[in-house]
């Protein structure tokens, strides 16, 4: 994570704008063609597996225990600068990125030679910061099956690592957090994900340079844009695995030294608000909040920051933004320093030899207290893999037309796939939407609830039949002439259900006749409809409501006075804080069904 400093911006800056990298090759020839969208994709399929069920997979297998030996490893290189040694077998950046190709070409042989691992290898100049060099990044290419889309999503975090002396080779260097806890992430997706086939290519890459002006990053965004390569989103992770605030975190950041936070994470993007780089950053957002909240013990709030980086920061995902490509940045809620070596009163851990993984506190010889949260780390890696899969899934995008003709505001959506199932987002004034209408079997809805006076900012996305949601459109503002009323037939939400595909083992309470407890809609900022067919239940016993949250504490409960056959209920949910809860139906004391919802604001 590269610290840009008042006295080194123009230097850096001059550096990256006039030395850029040149002689960008991928050194594996297939895994060239593949990017290049030149290949036969009947060649990497393999058993086919529903959105589903590479959600659930991606929710399950994905390891803390994995990704500590992966730090545990990384850091015994000593030091990852990207000019450090590339001879030796034992440290520095050589032995690291060959680790690493090693680990994807395991990951290959176990997935049927699907994934192809290569380097992409580029050069610098002399006048770059530290010196001329030939450098590699390690990436593992996963084929996309569909080729008449030939885009890849690249899911990226850098390796390289520093001290106070961003060219010193030699001082211990194992930059967890800053960015051990990114490159494992990837490793470990390539790991998880490599085991399916997705319509999209995805390129899991492990950058260097990074440190020293983003090079590594600047080479693969050059090379697809020389190389016309259509991207379709980049999703950077850099300090994406430490809970700890540092006294001098950069802001927007952690609030004061010392605070603890394992339960939000940052999303940066260039722009402003209707920026394509804010609207992905919206779409990983719902798609956590729709596919993901309610198969997670612990809860996530996914922050949609408004800078592109943090205050006088950057990372690897502008060299790509500044090449005309979507692409957002995963950081951590709370950061330990800003990385501000010249200052003399500096003591966080970021850029400095303290960048560990943790220390013995008994001096038993064993590492007790880690800086890197693991679980933490595994839910962050969790929301990468989900989003980038249903981005490798996703549908076309359609386009529209919003008409106000005075009395109601109207919208039109062309879609050359007749998707015939579209989502409608409405936003003011936040990052986040402020209503959000799906419609099934019609290209045409008004859009209801508008204020005139106000400005709106609406987009649109198609869902296929699979249920998979495509990249939010474009979109475009309107300031209604008058109020608009009316309302939306909206298709239900449908959850993710691990428990059916075998992934999660629990009981299931069953009642006596094939009746579901039906919650409407879900998710939900304010109120829901729960709906139920007693059939012929015995209306004579007492019935039960309860609410309970994802540790299984009871926040609510309420009798359900009820009569045989189809009886509904609302209740209001605003109280409850945005997450994942599970609604239970007792009769007398007896489970007799239950059904997750989700709060989503």
């Amino acid at each position: 994570m590269k610290k840009i400093h008042t006295l080194l911006l123009a230097v850096i800056f001059a550096s990256a704008n006039a030395q850029q990298p040149f002689n960008i090759l991928i050194t594996d020839a297939e895994a060239d063609a593949i990017i290049k969208g030149n290949y036969n994709p009947a060649l990497y399929t393999t058993a086919d597996a529903s959105v589903d069920e590479i959600i659930c997979a991606i929710n399950a297998e994905v390891s803390p225990d994995t990704m500590k030996l992966y730090l545990e490893i990384l850091s015994s290189y000593h030091n990852r600068n990207t000019y450090s040694d590339t001879i030796s077998n034992n440290i520095g950046i050589g032995a690291a990125r060959r680790w690493v190709f090693q680990k994807f070409s395991e990951y290959s042989s176990a997935a049927n030679d699907r994934l192809i691992p290569a380097y992409v290898q580029y050069e610098m100049s002399a006048a770059e910061i530290c010196g001329a060099g030939q450098f590699r990044n390690i990436i593992a290419v996963l084929p996309g099956i569909d080729t008449t889309d030939k885009s890849i999503i690249v899911i990226e975090g850098h390796m390289d690592s520093r001290c106070a002396d961003n060219c010193d080779p030699f001082c211990l260097a194992q930059g967890m957090e800053d960015n051990g806890s990114g490159t494992v992430l990837v490793i470990e997706l390539a790991r998880v994900m490599s085991q399916f086939h997705f319509d999209r290519t995805i390129v899991f890459m492990v950058t260097v340079g990074e440190e020293q002006g983003l090079y590594g990053a600047y080479a693969m965004a050059d090379y697809c844009d020389q190389n016309n390569i259509p991207v379709k989103a980049v999703q950077n992770n850099d300090v994406i695995g430490g809970i700890h605030c540092g006294e001098s975190s950069s802001p927007p950041s952690c609030p004061f030294e010392g605070h603890v936070d394992s339960t939000h994470v940052r999303l940066f993007s260039y722009g402003t608000v209707n920026s394509k780089h804010k609207q992905y950053a919206r779409y990983v957002k719902m798609t956590y909040h729709e596919k993901l909240l309610t198969l997670v013990n612990v809860p996530m709030q996914v922050m949609i920051m408004n800078p592109e980086d943090r205050s006088g920061r950057g990372g690897d995902h502008i060299p790509f933004r500044e090449n005309g490509f979507t692409a957002i940045r995963f950081t951590s809620a709370n950061e330990h320093g800003d990385a501000n070596v010249a200052d003399t009163s500096y003591h966080d851990r970021q850029h400095t030899s303290d960048d560990i993984l943790g220390v013995d506190t008994d001096g038993d010889l064993i590492m007790d207290s880690f800086f890197v949260d693991f679980n933490y780390l595994a839910r962050n890696t969790v929301i990468n893999g989900v989003s980038s899969a249903l981005t490798a899934l996703a549908p076309v995008t359609p386009d529209f037309i919003l008409t106000d003709n005075g009395q109601i505001v109207s919208i039109t959506i062309n879609d050359s796939m007749n998707y015939d199932h579209y989502r409608i987002f409405v936003r003011s004034s936040s990052n986040d939407f402020d209503a959000v209408y799906s419609v099934k079997d019609t290209n045409y809805s008004r859009i209801p609830s508008l204020i005139s006076g106000t400005l709106y900012r609406i987009s649109v996305a198609s869902v296929n039949e699979d249920g998979v949601m495509s990249l939010f459109s474009a979109e475009q503002n309107i300031n209604p002439l008058v109020n608009s009323s009316g309302s939306v037939d909206t298709v239900d939400f449908v959850a993710v259900n691990c428990i059916s595909l075998g992934h999660i083992e629990i009981e299931k309470p069953q009642s006596n006749e094939q009746n579901e407890l039906i919650i409407h809609p879900n998710p939900s900022s304010d109120k829901i409809t729960l709906t139920f067919d007693f059939g012929n239940y015995s209306n004579q016993k007492k019935y039960y409501l309860e609410i309970h949250d994802i540790k299984g504490a009871l926040l609510l409960r309420i009798n359900w006075a009820n009569q045989q056959g189809m009886n509904s209920i609302q209740l209001d949910v605003a109280r409850f804080q945005s997450g994942s809860y599970d609604c239970l139906l007792l009769e007398e004391n007896k489970i007799i069904e239950k059904a997750p919802f989700i709060v989503a604001r």
